[in-house]
């Protein structure tokens, strides 16, 4: 096929975006389980000790990476709608990421909640089977959208990435001509003027500023990731976009070092950064959704490089990358309540901060990995609820 209408996956397949999706999905085991530590968040299983280092590393990760999620699934929508187009597409999302949240929902959401009212209380002694139809009383609540259930003890938890993935790629659908055209049109721009990458700094940054940010949604507004999904769409696989984010990767790269240290003072000094409306917190979140393009720019431009001795789209040297690539959104599905699972038998335990964490990683990664392998790839209806092709797993290369 022409380079106009995409080539034969073989060939298009781009190994630096089954690294990031891979390295994404297995850090927030080691992101999850750092919360457990911090002195800021509010999460399910806390530990009477914490540290601010977990502050500052959550920082650093939370400007790039679910950012990058969001970029790289707008790439896999694109070839996906020119495979079946938008009534197709609509019904394999439906089927890929519905079907699992609301298994997931209904079994793997409750136990961190119940997890977490015992965890508060040690005079808590309500079974999980009672807590369990508790969880699940709930009122539609359309002005979250779309998050449309509300409830005193549901959430989503970590599948808010599901729900606003799956509404992305439904509202997409419809207007999947307009954008075409649209994309067509920032590659020529973007090959005549490199510069005009930076765009995409101004409606984020006005995104994060002016609608706040929200902490549930690891930092960013949630329509921002909006906006890295249909980048992810109409820019990622232009090549000319990507010979510019390849020429540009370091320079962009330290501005959105320097823009993030910008966000320091406000970040330190203000009492509710994320919502208030004052001079500092406003010009802290616009100056964090800036600095969070240009890492994802800089990130995307440098893993697409040339290797010596190999092209950008050569293929892996094992099966590890694809493998990982396919078990992407399981292992994701999976990951949150493991490690509240075992943060909840650890922080009892008087040993320092770093050997917690490393049992509560160490054990999580294990276990999701063992779930992954041994239960949901074996049978076509687990992979069915978790989201994967039903197709009889193959074996992985040793």
């Amino acid at each position: 096929m022409s380079a106009g209408t995409g080539q034969p996956p073989a060939v298009r397949r781009r190994v630096e975006l089954d690294l990031l999706r891979a390295l994404v999905v297995l850090g927030l085991v080691f992101f999850h389980a750092a919360l457990v530590f911090s002195p800021d968040d509010d999460f399910y299983v806390k530990n009477r000790e914490t540290t601010d280092v977990v502050t500052v590393a959550a920082g650093l990760a939370v400007v790039w990476a679910m950012p990058l999620l969001f970029l790289v699934a707008g790439l896999g929508a694109r070839h996906s709608l020119r495979r079946r187009g938008p009534g197709g597409f609509a019904r394999e999302r439906l089927l890929r990421l519905g079907v699992p949240l609301v298994f997931a929902t209904l079994v793997l959401c409750p136990p961190p909640q119940w997890l977490r009212l015992r965890a508060a209380d040690p005079g808590y002694d309500e079974s999980y089977w009672e807590f369990w139809p508790r969880f699940l009383t709930v009122h539609p609540d359309p002005g979250d959208f779309p998050f449309v259930l509300e409830g005193d003890h549901f959430e989503t938890g970590h599948l808010w990435f599901v729900v606003l993935l799956l509404a992305f790629s439904l509202l997409l659908a419809p207007v999947v001509g307009p954008l075409e055209s649209a994309a067509r049109r920032s590659g020529d721009a973007v090959e005549r003027r490199p510069v005009l990458l930076l765009l995409p700094v101004l409606p984020l940054a006005l995104i994060n500023s002016l609608l706040g940010m929200e902490e549930g949604f690891a930092g960013w507004n949630r329509w921002a990731y909006l906006l890295f999904f249909l980048f992810g769409y109409a820019l990622a696989d232009d090549e000319r976009i990507r010979a510019a984010m390849r020429r540009l990767a370091v320079p962009v790269g330290v501005l959105g070092i320097v823009l993030f240290l910008g966000t320091a003072p406000g970040f330190l000094s203000e009492d509710d950064p994320f919502t208030a409306w004052n001079a500092v917190a406003l010009s802290t979140r616009a100056l964090f959704g800036a600095a969070g393009w240009c890492w994802v720019v800089a990130i995307l431009g440098l893993l697409d490089r040339p290797r010596e001795g190999r092209s950008r789209e050569a293929g892996p040297p094992s099966r590890v990358l694809p493998y990982l690539a396919v078990a992407a959104l399981p292992l994701y599905v999976l990951h949150q309540p493991v490690v509240v699972a075992f943060a909840y038998g650890v922080v009892s335990w008087s040993a320092p901060i770093a050997v917690k964490y490393a049992v509560i990683v160490a054990c999580s990664l294990a276990v999701i990995l063992l779930v992954y392998e041994c239960l949901v790839r074996r049978t076509r209806v687990t992979r069915f609820l978790f989201g994967m092709r039903t197709d009889p797993p193959t074996p992985p290369a040793s």
